[in-house]
């Protein structure tokens, strides 16, 4: 498979398709707001009107939208992915949805003859540039083994789960320990200066222990500095806290800690730190200890 398109050129989409295209894939990709596709443009993507478009040019169509509702919107209404269908063509969701809503998705898609995978992924544009993000897959299993040269080119590391929705599941739950941990490490450095510490010796001690995380090594330095160039925002790992929220209600799963998460970050949004990385909870952290 060697035709790929692309529906979604946010951050992670883009990073997707540059390396995609530097792996010698053909893309065909589309966005709703075109000056987003400015730059696969110059590296060689060609850039469509519409996601039936993208169908018809493409063996594997990948769709990387903000919700649910926008997958529906770029695959089945008004010149969406169906009605660009041909044979074997499938669909990856690399979204982040409720994964009650993926089952619903992958099978209006097997109504019209495509076949959709799940394929969510962990780590942000700076790994997907170089191949390295980590893809968890479900769905048709015969599909998956069809498609895993192009997963192995996105993803250094690949795990098939199951039926479609597991992975979005576990997409959710990976994205409920980026949560937590953002907003423990914030506290910790926000306590760390109200003793007068400071927060660098606070991460040096962290990260000389076994609770150290990726995000305390990688990002804590920068968020001293305050520095909260977006990966991923917190407007959007709102957003998929919600999503959690949603599918734990369906699933009557009570989760505590998440929906008290959710208010805190909520209200960072509605204070407008959303277009900030999701680690920028601390700046709303900050200003909130400036009030009191």
């Amino acid at each position: 498979m060697q035709k790929i398109g692309l529906v979604g050129t946010g951050i992670l989409g883009n990073a997707v398709g540059l390396h995609l295209l530097e792996s010698g894939y053909q893309l065909t990709a589309y966005n709703r707001t075109t000056e987003k596709t400015n730059e696969l443009k110059k590296k060689g993507a060609q850039i469509v009107r519409t996601p039936k478009e993208v169908a018809q040019n493409s063996e594997v169509v990948i769709t990387v939208v903000k919700d649910a509702s926008a997958v529906k919107q770029v695959s089945f209404e008004k010149d969406g992915i169906i009605h660009g269908r041909h044979k074997d063509l499938v669909v990856c969701d690399m979204s982040t949805i409720n994964p009650l809503e993926s089952k619903n998705i992958s099978e209006k898609f097997f109504e019209n003859d495509i076949v959709m995978l799940d394929t969510p992924v962990m780590g942000g544009p700076n790994v997907a540039i170089t191949g390295d993000l980590v893809m968890m897959a479900a769905g048709n299993k015969n599909t998956f083994n069809k498609c895993k040269g192009v997963f192995d080119t996105i993803a250094n590391k690949v795990f098939f789960l199951g039926e479609n929705g597991t992975a979005h599941g576990v997409k959710l739950a990976m994205n409920l320990q980026i949560t937590m941990l953002a907003l423990a490490l914030s506290e910790g450095i926000t306590l760390s200066r109200a003793v007068n510490v400071d927060p660098k010796i606070f991460l040096e001690i962290l990260n000389s222990t076994y609770f150290k995380t990726g995000m305390s090594e990688n990002k804590g330095y920068k968020m001293i500095q305050d520095k909260f160039d977006a990966t991923f925002t917190l407007e959007n790992l709102e957003k998929d806290i919600n999503t959690i929220l949603d599918t734990s209600k369906s699933l009557e799963l009570e989760l505590p800690m998440t929906k008290k998460a959710k208010e805190v970050y909520g209200n960072a949004v509605k204070d407008g730190f959303g277009n900030l990385d999701y680690t920028g909870i601390l700046a709303y952290l900050k200003k909130l200890n400036e009030k009191s």
